[in-house]
């Protein structure tokens, strides 16, 4: 996205943009969000931008342009920080909502305190006033009091459902913000951010159970030179296919993630390298089967292979140190011919290994 568009959206010029957004909304009836409205007044300011065309395509559709359609737009077109603005929102709209919530059981409380103290009133007079008239006042005051009450609790009980309506519906979209936020637009594997809190989180829990950690590290070989040979669509096709068989191969708790451009990475809680060497060999193996061929023109490819290397936490280590490891391994397999999986602690092992004594002759 352009700076420039996104300096004007935000200066007092963006007012002008602002109300030709809220037109643009209000005709095509979609929901005036705070971010609906941030992507529409980008729309008006550029319409011929990536974000303008696929924000165009979507209205001549005529498909709904629901919450999730506005958090996918966001995804593929702000800045990750913005996101995260986003996020901040929909938390502030979740708590506020919270919130209303209580105060509407705390007025409700007041209110039957209230309807309390009109019913101990009346029984006090009552057994002190049987004359007619008096008793008929008292009567009719406990029946205004009573329809107050009922007014009230109706009212509470509307607001409440409209409440777990939109409290659910906040906690939904954060849900999905969060969610694609983390996630690779063209894998679907989770990112690199996602992969860089998992491994913050695996290594304290590692610390705090004494249960093992594994991390392994891919990378698809001659990447470069496929993608010049082929184009960089059936590089895509590629990055795609391997993600898909490193999807397969980690399942939860276990998490795969496009690590940047052809490198791959998956995290292995509670799993020691001897068990992680075996899977990733069965990963790489999987991959070189397989016989893929271009979309488009149903060429066949050849043989992708991946080179990998893996890496056993140490007692304490910090995760730069672990993917450092790691990283070493893979370049390792890279050096030895590729297709291949280096495990960096079986590496470890052979260098620490007294060498044999010479023989006697």
């Amino acid at each position: 996205m352009s700076s420039q568009v996104d300096l004007t959206v935000r200066s007092v010029a963006g007012l002008e943009l602002t109300r030709r957004a809220l037109d643009l909304i209000e005709q095509h009836k979609i929901w005036p969000t705070p971010l609906n409205i941030e992507l529409f007044s980008h729309f008006v300011a550029d319409p011929k931008s990536s974000l303008g065309i696929e924000i165009q395509e979507l209205l001549d559709s005529e498909d709904r342009f629901t919450d999730r359609t506005s958090l996918r737009l966001a995804v593929n077109h702000f800045p990750e920080a913005r996101l995260a603005d986003h996020i901040r929102t929909t938390g502030s709209f979740l708590l506020k909502e919270l919130e209303d919530v209580s105060q509407a059981i705390n007025r409700a409380q007041d209110s039957n305190d209230s309807y309390s103290g009109v019913l101990n009133d009346t029984s006090d007079n009552l057994s002190k006033a049987p004359e007619g008239p008096v008793v008929m006042q008292l009567v009719e005051n406990l029946s205004a009091a009573t329809q107050q009450a009922k007014s009230e609790t109706e009212s509470l009980e509307k607001r409440l459902n409209e409440s777990v309506s939109e409290v659910k519906r906040l906690q939904e979209n954060l849900e999905t913000l969060r969610r694609l936020v983390d996630t690779d637009a063209l894998t679907k594997l989770a990112n690199r951010k996602a992969f860089d809190e998992e491994i913050q989180l695996a290594c304290a829990e590692a610390d705090s159970t004494g249960q093992d950690l594994s991390v392994a590290l891919l990378d698809i070989d001659h990447f470069k030179s496929f993608n010049d040979k082929w184009g960089h669509q059936t590089g895509d096709q590629v990055i795609r296919f391997v993600a898909s068989t490193l999807k397969q191969f980690s399942p939860p708790p276990r998490l795969a993630a496009r690590y940047g451009g052809e490198e791959f990475s998956i995290v292995f809680p509670n799993e020691g390298a001897a068990k992680v060497e075996t899977i990733v060999n069965d990963l790489c193996e999987e991959i070189a089967n397989r016989k893929l061929r271009r979309r488009s023109s149903n060429d066949e490819l050849g043989t992708i292979t991946v080179s990998a290397g893996l890496a056993q936490r140490k007692r304490g280590e910090t995760p730069e140190s672990l993917i450092e490891r790691a990283d070493k391994a893979l370049y390792a397999s890279k050096r030895a011919g590729r297709n291949k999986v280096t495990n960096a602690e079986a590496t470890a092992a052979r260098k620490s290994a007294p060498s044999p004594s010479p023989k006697k002759t």
